[in-house]
């Protein structure tokens, strides 16, 4: 049966392709496609440990089997991409609540745009792209993304927060691509009665996000380019991957 896989980040240089059509026998599971992949590319094995796997664009079990016609993906920790290979990863996202584009974020207007008579506080985070990093300056950075597990994965977020907290509303939205120094990479916008729940609501997003969002970054210098470091998936995703 055939299979597709996805590679992304560091994975994807160490593997040299960011996607292939393989060719599995049934019963064949995750874990084994994983040591596939280790005995085929000795750098890959040391990072199987820090890695996620995604099975049709949901966090998975190493233990699922695997069927025909299924999309595999190999996930380093995020926030540290996949070049784009086909024209989904070109397009912008939506759903109810985030949107991952390629053009410039308007932070104000977004937020403007939400605003309702009953909104007592209205918190805004910004990511922005700093001018240095790991020591020296940076020159820009380039957002990828498995975008169509990631605005999945935004929303899930989203709801999350609207359950979890006191606030009416909430907007997430991620940009892609090439990121100039100053430019936002993402924005977070929560809305409510009062301010606490709003900035609860806000910083838990956006460090949760950070975590598990299938969003990569490499960063460029003079000297070259280096993905930046994730950080670890949540001990859930991890566990998953592990077990």
């Amino acid at each position: 049966m055939r299979i597709r896989v996805l590679l992304f980040g560091q994975l994807k240089e160490i593997v040299g392709q960011s996607e292939e059509s393989l060719d599995v026998q049934p019963g064949t599971k995750l874990s084994d496609l994983m040591s596939r992949y280790a005995d085929q590319f000795p750098k890959f094995g040391p990072m199987a440990g820090s890695i996620a796997c995604s099975l049709n664009r949901e966090y998975a079990s190493a233990s699922s089997v695997l069927h025909e016609g299924d999309e595999v993906g190999f996930l380093p920790p995020v926030s540290g991409g996949l070049p784009s290979t086909s024209t989904e990863v070109q397009a912008e996202r939506h759903s109810d609540h985030c949107a991952i584009v390629r053009e410039k974020i308007d932070s104000q207007k977004i937020a403007d745009m939400l605003k309702a008579p009953e909104d007592g506080a209205v918190a805004v985070f910004e990511g922005i792209v700093r001018n240095n990093s790991r020591g020296k300056p940076t020159l820009y950075l380039d957002y990828q993304a498995y975008d169509s597990m990631a605005i999945n994965e935004l929303e899930k977020l989203a709801q999350a927060a609207l359950e979890n907290f006191a606030i009416r509303d909430v907007k997430l939205v991620h940009r892609l691509g090439r990121l100039e120094i100053g430019e936002t990479s993402v924005l977070v916008v929560v809305l409510s009665a009062h301010r606490g729940p709003a900035f609860d609501a806000c910083r838990w997003l956006i460090d949760t996000l950070k975590k598990t969002v299938p969003i990569w970054k490499k960063e460029y210098f003079v000297d070259g380019a280096v993905w930046a470091d994730g950080e670890p998936f949540p001990e859930g995703i991890r566990a998953k991957t592990n077990d």
